[in-house]
């Protein structure tokens, strides 16, 4: 019982400090002026997802939006048929290739997202060979990336690329599970700062076929930080260190950089 009266300071502390948050919150000077506007969380919640939409767009993206312009530009003088071809297509790879900025949790010990997009498959599986990880299984968190998604890959966790390797393959639809072995890929293994070692997969898909990975063996990434994208629909695999189990199932959306996939003491 001689825990008791800390642990009832410790309640009445934060009773006090809530009471003390919803008291000015209220209050005169933190609500909104007579000619001001009150803003809640839905329309905050509005905003980010615009501010999202209209983000800049990667650099891979400039060639087609280029060549968009362009054919908007000759359409002017030919017809505005290919003016409205060439607006649709500049709209469509501004929005492909958007590349909005991510707040990644400050927690150490998390595997975060390397893609958005929706999971379709949590299963043990060895990584790639071509990696030289072993043959020993470890879960695999699978994400696919359809045309609507951003496809910025980022880093899961703070570490040093080990290896990267491409191989070559074919480009059956990346949301069937043998996308994984059989499609055209490439794969970066990540030691992180105890010594352990990750594997992420980009993989293209039935549409994509240029992946682009934009960092070296030996670079040092954190996490949420970019380091590649993969081009018109794809797939990104995760195989988590032995031993850590992930934190998420099949049919969940997640936010590359953001949405905490598993943790190292799990």
């Amino acid at each position: 019982m001689e825990g008791a009266p800390s642990r009832i300071m410790t309640w009445k502390a934060i009773a006090a400090a809530d009471t003390k948050m919803r008291t000015a919150e209220t209050s005169p000077s933190f609500l909104p002026g007579a000619n001001e506007r009150f803003i809640t969380p839905r329309l905050m919640a509005m905003t980010d997802d615009i501010r999202g939409v209209l983000a800049p767009p990667h650099p891979a993206g400039r060639p087609f939006i280029m060549g968009g312009l362009i054919v908007l530009l000759i359409g002017l003088a030919i017809g505005a048929w290919l003016v409205w071809l060439g607006l649709i297509f500049t709209l469509f790879c501004l929005y492909f290739f958007r590349d909005p900025e991510r707040v990644p949790p400050p927690r150490a010990g998390l595997f975060l997202a390397p893609a958005d997009g929706r999971i379709v498959a949590v299963a043990l599986a060895a990584p790639p060979a071509e990696l030289g990880l072993g043959s020993e299984l470890r879960w695999k968190v699978s994400i696919f990336l359809s045309v609507l998604n951003v496809h910025v890959n980022r880093s899961p966790v703070d570490g040093v690329v080990t290896r990267i390797a491409y191989r070559h393959g074919a480009f059956v639809s990346a949301s069937l599970d043998k996308a994984s072995e059989a499609n055209e890929r490439n794969a970066l293994a990540i030691r992180l700062p105890n010594g352990q070692e990750i594997a992420v997969v980009q993989i293209a898909g039935l549409i994509a076929r240029r992946i682009l990975c934009s960092v070296r063996e030996g670079d040092p990434v954190t996490a949420g930080e970019r380091f590649g994208i993969i081009r018109f629909g794809s797939r990104t695999d995760l195989y988590l260190p032995s031993g850590v189990l992930p934190l998420v199932v099949q049919g969940q959306t997640m936010i590359g950089g953001e949405t905490v996939i598993a943790e190292l003491a799990s």
